[in-house]
């Protein structure tokens, strides 16, 4: 039986409910909140492994949520929304989301994407540091540091960083980055990569290393000499 614990955060009850059976249907612990003042004081009572959070709520937003979740948890969130604009996306990733599903959606890629973001945060990686200039990546401590001061990045950006630090100066396609972040059976939209990718430029601008664009095929990490 698992011992992963997840809180689904969703006001439709129709679609909390199926959701929360089919979660429940893979042995995992489910805890539901229809409204975010809820939703808060269950995270804060329990150890919540990952959270999957609608942005539109009767009380507080999704957004709001994320942050304050993100202000003291490195818990992977998931959030759901209606929306598919790419702003609303970065918007989301700017509070803290790991990844983002537009509704209508199905419970099995839903759960596919569960089990991709559990997997990577709970994943250790090898013991190193990788310094250039100013930026030092410290897996040690899964921690990045610019100017000696930390970053804050999300499970899934450090992640990202990670794999284009290890391919420093190598291209790598949206896909190889899809597959190699999100999984090969992650069924969501190529563009996710540039909303993550622009998101991560925000964090590492005053970094001596740069994600470069390579037109038509992807990204790669370079030093700023």
């Amino acid at each position: 039986m698992h011992n992963i614990k997840i809180l689904i955060v969703e006001d439709e009850i129709n679609l909390q409910q199926l959701t929360k059976k089919y979660l429940v249907r893979e042995r995992y612990q489910v805890f539901t909140a229809s409204n975010g003042y809820d939703a808060l004081k269950i995270f804060e009572n329990n150890e919540i492994d990952l959270v999957v959070l609608d942005l539109m709520l009767p009380d507080i937003s999704g957004y709001k949520i994320g942050t304050r979740i993100r202000s003291y948890s490195e818990v992977p969130i998931i959030m759901l929304t209606a929306r598919s604009e790419e702003e609303d996306k970065l918007a989301g990733f700017d509070s803290g989301a790991d990844d983002y599903m537009t509704k209508p959606f199905s419970p099995r890629e839903l759960l596919a994407r569960i089990k991709v973001l559990l997997k990577r945060s709970k994943k250790l990686l090898a013991s190193s540091k990788y310094m250039y200039g100013n930026f030092t990546l410290n897996t040690e401590n899964n921690c990045v540091f610019v100017n000696d001061k930390v970053v804050d990045l999300t499970p899934g950006e450090l992640q990202l960083v990670y794999y284009l630090v290890l391919n420093k100066n190598m291209t790598l396609t949206r896909e190889q980055i899809l597959d190699r972040i999100w999984g090969f059976d992650y069924d969501g939209d190529i563009r996710t990569v540039d909303t993550r990718i622009k998101r991560l430029r925000k964090k590492l601008v005053d970094a001596d290393v740069a994600i470069e664009t390579v037109r038509g095929i992807g990204y790669r990490l370079e030093e700023i000499s």
